[in-house]
């Protein structure tokens, strides 16, 4: 089956990465697609996959051009998405929240879920006082690091550390604002990012909108607990493996972090949950499975 990809440019570019890249480059390479930046560049008629951050009106005249299969990461809720949904061949999403979304709002009735992969990893030793904060995310106020800087403002009588992986530049007068609660360190090579995740305790996740959340599954396949907030598929990938919280709020957030830090039977539950969702975990295998299927089904 030949399969083409339109994809971002910066898809591989290590300072700007981001779990829908790194989705991208698991499927490309997975099913062994052509690959392209932009749709003028693949034949007619050839069925086409195209990464919802690409799409845009315009787009809409190629799906009469191509067999058009687009995949939403997070929906625009536009006029002219709805009509390119419409038009496509085929709609994958990256998570259920977003396949159910997209029904309620859109009437559509043809949409895959072909959720993100996670590589297996060792367990983390983290510290021994248990007090080893992580997050990892953009630095940007769509991550919440705002409301994770606020909620840690008011644990000032208790003994943390905070680390913060993640571009500083798509943002970077917010990320100077942030103040120092969150040790901010940029965007990570995989050996560093590891060795991060080896050394924390627990991943904090406050974002305000998340597709699906990569980095909670990647905190699991280490037995890292997760605190994060309740939006979009962050529940699907968290399953029974941490604490939820409401977006936006700093107040639950640091109620939540100060009965972490204070309360060991608390840590010790949360460490079990997470070792016992790690099980469940599957790999980008399967993910490229679910796309595979989908796009047979098309020919």
């Amino acid at each position: 089956m030949s399969v083409h990809v339109v994809r971002p440019a910066n898809v591989d570019d290590p300072t700007w990465p981001s779990g829908g890249n790194v989705y991208d480059r698991r499927v490309i390479d997975g099913l062994g697609a052509a690959e392209h930046t932009t749709t003028a560049t693949v034949p007619d008629g050839a069925l086409t996959v195209v990464d919802g951050l690409l799409s845009g009106p315009g787009l809409l005249a190629e799906a009469t051009r191509l067999r058009l299969v687009v995949l939403v990461h997070l929906p625009r809720w536009e006029p002219w998405e709805r009509a390119l949904l419409a038009a496509a061949a085929g709609v994958i999403t990256t998570s259920r929240w977003t396949r159910d979304q997209l029904v309620a709002r859109y009437d559509l009735d043809r949409v895959v879920v072909a959720e993100p992969g996670v590589d297996p990893a060792p367990l983390a030793p983290g510290s021994v006082a248990g007090s080893a904060l992580l997050t990892v995310g953009a630095v940007t106020p769509a991550k919440g690091y705002d409301v994770l800087a606020a909620a840690l403002g008011r644990l000032g009588d208790l003994a943390w550390t905070c680390r913060g992986v993640g571009s500083t530049v798509i943002e970077p007068e917010f990320a100077a604002g942030l103040g120092d609660t969150v040790r901010l360190t940029g965007p990570l090579d995989r050996a560093d990012l590891d060795a991060t995740y080896a050394a924390a305790d627990l991943l904090v996740l406050a974002s305000r909108a998340e597709t699906y959340g990569m980095v909670v599954t990647e905190a699991l396949a280490r037995g890292l607990p997760v605190v994060a907030s309740d939006v979009g598929g962050v529940r699907e990938a968290l399953g029974d493996g941490g604490v939820l919280l409401p977006p936006g709020d700093a107040d639950a957030l640091a109620a939540a972090l100060r009965r972490w830090l204070t309360d060991e039977r608390h840590r010790s539950s949360l460490r079990v949950a997470a070792r016992r969702r790690r099980t469940t975990l599957t790999g980008w295998d399967r993910t490229v499975g679910l796309v595979g299927a989908a796009l047979e089904a098309l020919r």
